[in-house]
Parts: structure tokens; C-alpha cells; sequence
């Protein structure tokens, strides 16, 4: 049986910055993942540094529209009915953390949490050599109607009052700042402090092979069971024995499981997110634009235009919807009718959580056993100021944002 001081099960985005600032600081780190490191929804993403994300999904506006938001099959937010019964008791904690009051608390949480996600990222991405893979030049929510961007000036006010750096541009300043755009009409709300990842698996990969270089140990594998004693944990799977000192849930869609074992029981479910990719030797845009209507993100990577975006409540085992990946393919083309057909597509996993804040913390088992999962729409964004929340954690020091993430009421 392989004995280490920590322990890091997951080896997404969270799992590597954890794994990665716990080595800098001289720990013995192991990650464990049956996958490649970085290959899922930290693959897929956006690629947006989003400062701007204060808004939990759940709000007193989706929760009017929810019957209609969940039962139409074209909505940004939609659900698979078989998945109906097994989210049933998370759809109805997501209605309680839909009330305004409990809407404006947790916007003000991931307003905290969300705070200093640009410098963050800006340190991470220098310390691993993936600083050129990181732009710095904003990005949009458009806002396609004249009404649509009327409308927008209430939420612009409330998000300003958050903390949140944003600027309404009008139709003539948009078409000016990403001229390839069919603007007509309608406008823009622009976040100046956005960065984005001109090619998360490449950062993805810089992280990891930086973690590696100061001394933590990748081991391929599948935990499936978690067990706290004698002050530390023993994890076992097939072909893995491990005991640690400190062991990090950082799982993602799937770490409820682990969580229970460690005495726990945590509402998460999963998001399914989607996207399709066009090759492009030519960049479309020159920063991510988000038509609002569409809940989907126009993204220009690496020689390619990738389309992400959507929210399907559906679990883990279910096939791709080809329904979907079809809405986001008719909204690419509403706005880019010359595309050619996708050059490939993707599903992946976001661990959602009711409220939308992150699970971050000392479990019932005590610091022996971490969580740090729960994301939702912004892992990529949060990675590093968690990696820095679980440090504290295992060092047993007080962090000013832990009472915001776990243990909570739920």
C-alpha cells in the first residue's frame, strides 16, 4: 500500500491548481484520476477568466420561468424528463436558492470569491509557463435587441454594486469592436477585466507538467472508496491502495460518492455542457461574446471558433443530446451563416450545486478528508483562490472566504 502526506483525487482544473500551489509550498502531493489530467469539463470550457460571474443560475427571474425553462426542450436551461425524479429534491432546493433573498446572498458570495480571479490567474499562469496562452482583452454579454439591452441596465446597476468592472456599449460601439458581428441594433455590456484561455487543455497541461516538475506524482486510477481512520484516509479501487494524511475531493460531477463516504451528504448534481468546433485559420472575434439570448458563448481559440455553452440537467450516464449539440450548431449559424459542418463536438460534466457556490472545506471527517468541488459555470474562473482556500485548510489556518463555500445549510 503507497503511503503519501496528500492526496488529490481529480485531476481537472481545481485538482491541478490544488496539486500545484501544494507542491510549490514543498508538500508530498499525489493525484489520482482514471483520465488524462485535464481532459473533461476543464477541457471543454469557455476558456473565460469570468470576474463577472456574480449571478448564481438560481434568481427570482429563472424560478418565474422555470416550468417553462425546464420543460421546453429548446431552452438555455432544459432537462432531460428521465433525469426528472432522481433531480426532484435538487430542483426544489434550487427553487428555495431562487427566492430573492437567498438569490442575493449567494450573489454576494461568489461576488467574494470571485473577487481576485484575474491577478490570480495572471500568477498561475506565469509560476507554469502558460502566460501566452492567456488574453487579456475583456469580454461581452450582446444583448441582440433594442429591448434586450434596455432590459440589461438593471442587472448591469446590480452588478456593479458587487464589485463587478462593466461598461454598456451601445449597437455602433459593439459593430466597432468585433466589426465581424451582425450588429443591428440592440448592444453590449463589456467586461474589461474578463481574461481568457486562448487553449485550456494547453494551460490545463502547462499546470500539470509544472506540478510534476516540483515533485508531485500523477497515478492513474479510480477511487472508489474512502474510508477516514487513525487521523488519516485509506482509498482503495481496483488496482489502488492508497493511505494519506490529507485526501482532496476535487472529483468534480462525480464527487458526491466519496463525499458521503466521508460522512457528508452533499445536493450535488450535474450540468451537462456542450460544444462544437470550427477550424479557422482566420479568428472570427478577437475576445468571447456571449449572445444572451442564445446562453451560449462564442469563443476564438487556437485556430479554431469553439461554440460552448447551454445548461442540461441530466446526470452522468445519459448520451450526448444531439438536440442540443443541433441548437448550438443553429446558433452559430445564426450569427456565422457561411460555416462550414463542425469539425468535432463535445459533451462534458459541471458539478452543480443549488445555491451555485463551490464546496470548499473541512468535511465531517475533519481535515483529513477536503472538499473542493461544486463550481458549477466557473471552476476554470475559481481554480486558483481554491487551491489557496484548501491550503489553508490543510495547514489548519482560519481563510477569510471558507464560511462562504462549507459547511453551510443546505
Amino acid at each position: 500500500m503507497e503511503k503519501v502526506e496528500i492526496a488529490v483525487i481529480g485531476a481537472g482544473i481545481i485538482g491541478l491548481a490544488i496539486a500545484h500551489r501544494l507542491a510549490s509550498a514543498g508538500r508530498e502531493v499525489l493525484l489520482i484520476d482514471r483520465a488524462e489530467p485535464g481532459s473533461g469539463a476543464s477541457y471543454g470550457n469557455a476558456g473565460t477568466i469570468a470576474d463577472y460571474a456574480v449571478q448564481p443560475v438560481g434568481t427570482p427571474e429563472v424560478l418565474k420561468n422555470l416550468p417553462n425553462l425546464l420543460l421546453d426542450r429548446n431552452s438555455p436551461l432544459a432537462i432531460r424528463k428521465a433525469a426528472l425524479p432522481t433531480l426532484a429534491p435538487w430542483l426544489l432546493r434550487f427553487a428555495q436558492q431562487s427566492m430573492p433573498g437567498a438569490a442575493k446572498a449567494n450573489a454576494e458570495a461568489l461576488a467574494a470569491l470571485l473577487a481576485d480571479a484575474a491577478p490570480r490567474w495572471r500568477a498561475l499562469a506565469a509560476d507554469t509557463g502558460a502566460g501566452e496562452l492567456l488574453q487579456d482583452r475583456g469580454c461581452l454579454y450582446w444583448y441582440q435587441t433594442d429591448a434586450e439591452y434596455r432590459a440589461a441596465g438593471a442587472e448591469m446597476t446590480f452588478r456593479r454594486k458587487l464589485g463587478v468592472s462593466v461598461e454598456l456599449l451601445p449597437a455602433q460601439d459593439l459593430a466597432a469592436l468585433e466589426p465581424q458581428l451582425p450588429v443591428d441594433g440592440g448592444g453590449a455590456a463589456f467586461f474589461p477585466g474578463a481574461l481568457f484561455l486562448s487553449d485550456p487543455g494547453k494551460v490545463v497541461a502547462s499546470i500539470f507538467h509544472h506540478a510534476q516538475a516540483l515533485g508531485a506524482q500523477f497515478l492513474t486510477g479510480e477511487v472508489t472508496r474512502l474510508a477516514p481512520e487513525g487521523g488519516g484516509v485509506r482509498l482503495s479501487g481496483p488496482g489502488l491502495a492508497v493511505t494519506a494524511r490529507h485526501t482532496i475531493i476535487a472529483t468534480g460531477a462525480h464527487g458526491r460518492g466519496l463525499a458521503r463516504q466521508a460522512g457528508d451528504r452533499i445536493p450535488l448534481d450535474t450540468e451537462r455542457g456542450y460544444h462544437l468546433e470550427w477550424d479557422t485559420e482566420v479568428p472570427r472575434l478577437t475576445r468571447p461574446v456571449c449572445p444572451t439570448a442564445g446562453g451560449f458563448y462564442l469563443c476564438p481559440m487556437a485556430g479554431r471558433l469553439r461554440v460552448a455553452g447551454t445548461v442540461e440537467l441530466g446526470g452522468l450516464t445519459a448520451p450526448p443530446s444531439p438536440h442540443r449539440l443541433k441548437r448550438l450548431e443553429e446558433g452559430a449559424r445564426s450569427i456565422f451563416p457561411d460555416l462550414p459542418a463542425p469539425a468535432r463536438t463535445w459533451m462534458g460534466f459541471r458539478p452543480s450545486i443549488p445555491d451555485s457556490r463551490p464546496v470548499i472545506g473541512a468535511s465531517a471527517a475533519g481535515g483529513s478528508v477536503i472538499h473542493a468541488y461544486g463550481h458549477g459555470h466557473i471552476g476554470l474562473t475559481l481554480a486558483p483562490v481554491t487551491a489557496e482556500m484548501v491550503e489553508a485548510v490543510v495547514e489548519g489556518r482560519a481563510h477569510p472566504l471558507l464560511p462562504l463555500t462549507y459547511p453551510r445549510r443546505f
